[in-house]
C-alpha cells in the first residue's frame, strides 16, 4: 500500500508560504513579509452551467492596457466548460500580446480559457493584487516565463509562485487609499493635457484657414502697400503643371544610381519623404512616376491622401526621382510658390474636397487628375506667398514645439503612475505604521 502523506505542521506550511532572502527582489518594511503569491492568492475554476442569453462573456478583446475591462459579449449558448467568475474577482490575460492586461470584474459571467481568474484571501485585498500585476519587475517576470513559440502563454502556477511583499492588512487599505488619491489627480492633470494634445489639429487646421483666406496676412499687405484686391482667381492646372512629362533618359547608363520613393517613404505625419530608396535606373525608368527637385508629389489613393502624404521633394541621386505610380507630381510655375502649393494640398480643407470626388471601386479609389487641374485658388502675389508660408512654418514649428512638450509631459505622468506604485509595494508611500503586528503573525494565524 502507499505511504499516506503526513500533514505538513504549521511551520512547515509558513515556510512554503515564505520567500527566502536570497530571492526577495528587494528589502521592506520590518512588519511585512515577502511570500510567494499563492500563498495569498488562489486561481478560481468554476464553470458554469447558466445557459441564459443574459450572461456576460468577457474575451481577451475585452482587456486593454491601462484601460482593464471594456465592454463584454453576449454569451449566447455558453459552453459548461467556460470559466465563470464573480464581481470582484481579477481577470488576468494569459496569452500573448494580451499578457497582462487585467482588471477587477464589475460584474459576474463567463470568460475566455486565456483568461485566468484570480480570487485573494483573507490576508490581502483584490485591488492590490491588481496592482502588484503593473510592477516592472512582475511584468519582466511573467513575459520570461511564459512558454510557447507562435502564442506564448503564462500558467497560473507562474504566476502564484511569483514573490509578493504583504503589508499589514491595515497598511494595504492606506496604501490602496494613497495609490488612489495620487492617481486621480494625475489622471486630472492627463485629462487636461490630452485635450491640449487633441487641439493640435483644430489650431492647425485654423492657421492654414487664415493663411489661404488673407487673414493671416491682412497686416503684412497694410504695411507693403498691396491691395486686399490682389489675390486672383485661378485653376491650379494654370500656375501648376500635374504631371509633367518624364526625363529623357534613353542616353542615360542603365546602372546609373537614382532615387527611388515608395510610397511608405512618405510620412503622412511629417509630410516629408523620410527614407527614399537608391535603385539603378534601369528598373525604375518604365512603369514609375518621375519627378525632380522641388516637385510636389501628392498621394492619390485612398487612404494615403486622406491621410495627408505629400511632400516637397528633395535632394535626389544624380538629381533624378522615380515612386509610386500612386502619386502626382505638381511642378509649380513661376507664379507659383511650391511650399504654398504644399501647404495648400496637405491642408485638411483641400483634401476634404478631393475625398468627395474620388471614383473607382472601395479601397481602390483615386482622385482624378482633372480635380487637381480645375481647383479653383485665390491666389494672392508671390511675395505675399512667401510671407504666407513664412509665417505658417513659424506658427506650425511652434504649435509642434508645445505639442512634443505636451506629450513629453503625458509621458511623464505614465513614469509618475510606475513610480508610485514602485514606492507603494516597497512601503515608502509615508502610510506605514512601525508599530502595527507584523503580516507575518497574520499569516500563521491563517495558515493555522
Amino acid at each position: 500500500m502507499p505511504k499516506k502523506k503526513t500533514a505538513l505542521t504549521i511551520e512547515e506550511r509558513l515556510q512554503q508560504a515564505l520567500v527566502p532572502a536570497e530571492e526577495q527582489p528587494y528589502a521592506v518594511p520590518e512588519n511585512w513579509v515577502w511570500v510567494r503569491l499563492g500563498a495569498v492568492c488562489y486561481a478560481s475554476k468554476e464553470k458554469s452551467n447558466d445557459f441564459s442569453n443574459d450572461i456576460k462573456y468577457i474575451g481577451l478583446e475585452h482587456l486593454e492596457k491601462d484601460k482593464g475591462i471594456v465592454g463584454f459579449s453576449s454569451a449566447d449558448k455558453v459552453k459548461s466548460t467556460k470559466n465563470a467568475f464573480q464581481e470582484g474577482q481579477i481577470l488576468y490575460g494569459r496569452l500573448r500580446p494580451y499578457l497582462n492586461k487585467h482588471d477587477i470584474a464589475s460584474f459576474s459571467g463567463v470568460c475566455s480559457t486565456d483568461i485566468l481568474v484570480f480570487e485573494a484571501s483573507v490576508l490581502v485585498a483584490n485591488v492590490l493584487v491588481n496592482k502588484f500585476f503593473n510592477l516592472p519587475f512582475f511584468i519582466e517576470y511573467v513575459v520570461a516565463n511564459s512558454k510557447g513559440i507562435n502564442l506564448p502563454r503564462v500558467s497560473e502556477k507562474t504566476i502564484l509562485n511569483t514573490t509578493f511583499p504583504l503589508p499589514p492588512l491595515s497598511e494595504q487599505q492606506r496604501i490602496v487609499e494613497r495609490i488612489e488619491e495620487l492617481f486621480a489627480k494625475l489622471d486630472e492633470a492627463k485629462e487636461r493635457l490630452q485635450e491640449v494634445a487633441d487641439s493640435f489639429a483644430v489650431r492647425k487646421a485654423a492657421i492654414l484657414h487664415k493663411a489661404f483666406t488673407g487673414e493671416l496676412t491682412k497686416q503684412w499687405r497694410l504695411e507693403n502697400g498691396v491691395s486686399d484686391e490682389s489675390w486672383e482667381d485661378k485653376l491650379l492646372g494654370d500656375v501648376c503643371t500635374v504631371n509633367p512629362k518624364k526625363i529623357d533618359a534613353k542616353n542615360l547608363d542603365d546602372n546609373l544610381e537614382v532615387s527611388f520613393v515608395p510610397m511608405a517613404a512618405v510620412s503622412d505625419v511629417l509630410g516629408e519623404i523620410v527614407n527614399h530608396e537608391v535603385k539603378n535606373l534601369q528598373d525604375v525608368r518604365t512603369g514609375f512616376t518621375n519627378f525632380s527637385k522641388g516637385d510636389v508629389i501628392f498621394a492619390k489613393i485612398t487612404p494615403c491622401m486622406e491621410n495627408g502624404k505629400s511632400a516637397i521633394v528633395g535632394p535626389l541621386v544624380n538629381d533624378i526621382g522615380y515612386g509610386s505610380t500612386e502619386f502626382y507630381v505638381l511642378r509649380c510655375k513661376e507664379e507659383l510658390n511650391n511650399k504654398y502649393l504644399y501647404h495648400m494640398v496637405r491642408n485638411t480643407t483641400f483634401r476634404a474636397e478631393a475625398k468627395a470626388v474620388m471614383t473607382g471601386v472601395v479601397g481602390q479609389q483615386r482622385v482624378p487628375k482633372t480635380f487637381l487641374q480645375e481647383y479653383q485658388l485665390l491666389l494672392p502675389t508671390l511675395s505675399e506667398q512667401h510671407e504666407i508660408v513664412r509665417l505658417i512654418d513659424d506658427l506650425l514649428a511652434r504649435e509642434r514645439k508645445a505639442q512634443q512638450a505636451t506629450e513629453q509631459a503625458l509621458a511623464s505622468i505614465d513614469l509618475m503612475k510606475k513610480s508610485i506604485l514602485a514606492r507603494a509595494f516597497r512601503g515608502e508611500l509615508g502610510t506605514n505604521k512601525a508599530s502595527e503586528a507584523s503580516a507575518l503573525e497574520l499569516l500563521r494565524q491563517v495558515l493555522s
